[in-house]
């Protein structure tokens, strides 16, 4: 069990996501008066997140333009995740680099034998390589964690609900008034608003408390939880000096990154799929301290 219960609060997370889900299902419903909205969007849900799932792989590394590379190209990555994955039993996954400067690492693909790692050039120009070997390791716990799932979920789920949002919102304005039956248009209008911001929320959460146990997990991994504070500190410095710009493409994307790759002004805190660097800095430094031999 990891010491900050992260596994919990996803779960719970999840089910609030789903709440507000069939909950927007059912304000559908009573408005067209079909019950059968709410299996449909149910249904909606799992058939988007199975897709979404399944691509998430080709979905992530085509938004960051990734290229393979092999072993004499990349030595370093190939002997590192080599490592990690037989000290942790699992197939090695495929190993790709993304041509931008911005300092960034993600890993994806449905299960550990159908994954790949990236890294940016620029991630790869700043760290030693003991910083390296703390990304991968925090990197492949997100495979073995199986956290794409995890992501594709709640991504498929949020999405569904911004779209049924959107339908309720417009429905809701331009239907030339109501029926005795029928919810007050303005009831829509509101849960039509309110639904993908609570949604969006959630999925954020949820990003949020898997990259801390990727960071734990990871940390385990390699025995050396400093190593990933000394490389988080530098991808701070180097997203500030090259952050990319947050266009849908990438946004789509961006939950999977070891470091939220936009500027602090470009995100709030509220709506950030990462939590503050110094917060994970602080954990892996008090993981180190509780690691030491007395």
């Amino acid at each position: 069990m990891h010491s900050h219960h992260n596994g919990l609060k996803t779960a719970v997370l999840f089910a609030g996501i789903w709440a507000v889900l069939l909950g927007l299902g059912w304000a559908a419903a009573a408005y067209f008066r079909s019950s059968a909205l709410i299996l449909v969007f149910a249904l909606l849900g799992l058939v988007t997140t199975f897709w979404s799932y399944w691509n998430s792989d080709k979905l992530a590394i085509r938004a960051m333009q990734a290229y393979p590379v092999t072993e004499a190209e990349a030595p370093a990555m190939h002997r590192i995740v080599r490592e990690l994955s037989q000290r942790a039993n699992q197939p090695m996954p495929r190993l790709y680099v993304s041509p931008t400067a911005a300092p960034n690492a993600f890993a994806t693909g449905r299960n550990p034998r159908n994954a790949a790692v990236c890294c940016t050039e620029g991630i790869l120009s700043i760290l030693d390589e003991r910083e390296l070997r703390g990304v991968l390791g925090h990197e492949l716990m997100h495979v073995y964690n199986r956290d794409i799932l995890t992501g594709s979920v709640a991504a498929a789920i949020a999405g569904i609900i911004s779209s049924v949002g959107q339908m309720l919102m417009f429905t809701s304005m331009f239907s030339g008034g109501r029926d005795d039956d029928r919810p007050n248009p303005l009831v829509g209008l509101v849960m039509a608003l309110l639904a993908p911001l609570v949604a969006a929320v959630i999925q954020m959460a949820i990003s949020r408390t898997r990259e801390f146990d990727a960071d734990e997990d990871g940390a385990r991994l390699t025995g050396d939880p400093l190593a990933l504070a000394s490389a988080l500190r530098k991808l701070e410095a180097g997203v500030a000096r090259a952050p990319l710009a947050p266009t849908p493409r990438l946004q789509n994307a961006s939950h999977m990154m070891i470091a939220n790759p936009f500027r602090p002004q470009d995100v709030s805190a509220l709506m950030s799929t990462h939590p503050p660097m110094a917060e994970r800095i602080a954990r892996l430094e008090g993981m180190a301290t509780g690691m030491m031999p007395r």
